[in-house]
């Protein structure tokens, strides 16, 4: 900046910052609208959520209830799901990602059950367990 103000060019000020012409160019536009406030960084405006406050405790809520397969067409929710679900009732259209932030920040995580072998004996796993003498 102080070699533009002492009468220098925008690409020798590029080239002493060892920047682009294009981010000098924004640091004098906001300069001058501004003053120095104007080349403080600011937190970028984000757009509304979709889903309106109202709407969070319903999503909560049919989440910890879980699906019902008559009503609802499926046993488990998949985000897939819970994006149809959304629109249906309330209209609105989010991307799957959309909804697992969403749940994510309404409290829950995803949670699988322990893969087991079809076969798998209970019997036998009872009577390995404490056979190995402790060290």
């Amino acid at each position: 900046m102080a070699e533009i103000s002492d009468g220098g060019s925008r690409m020798d000020a590029a080239r002493i910052g060892a920047l682009s012409l294009q981010t000098v160019r924004d640091w004098f536009l906001a300069f001058n609208a501004e003053g120095l406030a104007g080349l403080i960084d600011r937190k970028a405006r984000s757009n509304r959520p979709k889903l309106t406050e109202t709407q969070r405790p319903t999503l909560a809520r049919i989440v910890e209830s879980g699906p019902d397969p008559d009503r609802h067409g499926v046993v488990r929710w998949r985000l897939k799901d819970l994006a149809g679900w959304i629109y249906t009732s309330f209209g609105v259209s989010l991307a799957d990602g959309t909804v697992g932030r969403t749940v994510k920040h309404l409290g829950f995580r995803k949670l699988s059950a322990r893969p087991r072998h079809h076969e798998q004996d209970p019997a036998a796993l009872a009577s390995l367990k404490g056979v190995c003498p402790p060290r």
